[in-house]
């Protein structure tokens, strides 16, 4: 890692291990280094198409290394530097927010030194407003409503590394009300079934797909399968990454629910290129057309908002396996010999923190599959959770053997 030259802090979301992950994957491990709980990339901040990300709450730009862990110290840094940079802005109020990760510093020193430069850009005749902290760190909704990622304001960010610290520039963050309006405002949608998370979603898409993103700049011509398309998350979030999409399901309505869903997404979006199959198939049975890549939640089970008894958990653990299993043997003899997969099989959650797995996980490499493993996040790691639910995702990245 010697080569390696830091471009871009990366603070990553609730579960880092699978933002982490979903990097390496785009990425590749030599351009990615961890952070704490975050990530470093050699990749420039402005390069990267952060809309695609699942795992990321932020993008920035580094700017400087400080080389100490100490408040007064880095306090006195900004105090210095931050005033003279006002003549590169342009005119009318300057709008800044601090946001500090992994340091120890309360959050009215944080106040006391955004006010003091606030007091110091003001004597330069500049007209500021600071955005308060709330924490250590602003979050996605206070950056996204006070536009700080926009010209004639800044959200300047401290990330702790070792005994020195990294600032940087927010350029890109996590627009959660993107999310919510592709998520909560589809017009056909079951939580009897499952909702599958759109920044779920893309993280197996990046960990499917990711790879293939450097062997061709026509990406409508890289085809994703979602075996258990359900009502189309999977497929929506690949159409707006610019791949084309082939969904299967075995109930019929889940088929309708999922066109519905897509017809919606273009007419949304009309600017979308990837091309749509979307039919009813049984993922245990059915040969599929040309795909390049497999994404996909699987069949997960009953819904559970409480842990059932050691005899429906034990018959629900063998429900879900045996369906999973069956599909991994029919998809098996379809893959070519190093063709990737990632998909999100079911864990239960009980107390003290044991979790149950699916037994054919211990049995991958007998249906022809092999771990595509990861340098940086290891795969046991790879478990998508709340705290509050029973049913986990955990997730399986995967090549033909």
């Amino acid at each position: 890692m010697s080569s390696f030259e830091a471009k871009t802090v990366c603070i990553l979301g609730r579960q880092p291990a699978l933002g982490l992950a979903e990097l390496e994957s785009i990425y590749g491990a030599e351009h990615v280094q961890p952070l704490g709980e975050h990530a470093l990339l050699d990749v420039p901040a402005e390069e990267i198409n952060f809309k695609n990300l699942g795992g990321t709450i932020k993008v920035a730009r580094l700017l400087s290394i400080v080389e100490s862990d100490k408040w007064p110290a880095l306090a006195g840094y900004l105090i210095k530097e931050v005033p003279g940079h006002m003549r590169y802005q342009p005119e009318g109020k300057f709008t800044f927010g601090l946001s500090v990760y992994g340091l120890n510093v309360t959050i009215k020193q944080i106040q006391r030194t955004t006010l003091e430069i606030k007091k110091l850009i003001r004597n330069t005749g500049k007209p500021v407003r600071v955005v308060p902290n709330k924490a250590p760190a602003l979050n996605s909704a206070q950056v996204l409503h006070n536009q700080l990622t926009h010209k004639g304001a800044w959200e300047l960010i401290f990330v702790r590394d070792g005994q020195r610290s990294l600032l940087a520039q927010t350029l890109f963050v996590q627009d959660i009300e993107a999310y919510g309006a592709r998520d909560q405002a589809r017009p056909a949608r079951d939580a009897r079934v499952g909702m599958l998370p759109p920044k779920l979603a893309q993280i197996l898409l990046n960990l499917a797909a990711g790879p293939l993103l450097a062997q061709t700049e026509d990406l409508a011509r890289v085809r994703v399968l979602d075996p258990f398309c359900g009502t189309g998350v999977v497929l929506q979030e690949a159409l707006l990454m610019g791949y084309s999409v082939l969904g299967t399901d075995i109930d019929q309505r889940m088929v309708d629910y999922s066109r519905r869903n897509i017809k919606w997404l273009f007419e949304k979006y009309p600017s979308l290129e990837g091309g749509v199959d979307i039919e009813l198939a049984d993922a245990t049975a059915y040969q599929w057309p040309g795909f390049s890549t497999v994404a996909s939640e699987v069949f997960l089970g009953r819904p559970l908002a409480k842990l059932p008894s050691e005899a429906d958990l034990k018959q629900i653990v063998s429900d879900a396996n045996t369906i999973t299993k069956k599909f991994l043997q029919n998809l098996a003899p379809q893959l070519r010999t190093g063709q990737a997969l990632c998909i999100a099989v079911p864990a239960w959650r009980k107390a003290g923190g044991q979790t149950i797995t699916l037994p054919l996980i211990d049995h991958l490499t007998d249906m022809g599959y092999t771990y595509w493993d990861l340098k940086h996040v290891r795969r046991e790691e790879l478990v998508y959770f709340r705290e509050d639910q029973v049913v986990a995702r955990q997730l399986l990245r995967l090549k033909k053997a």
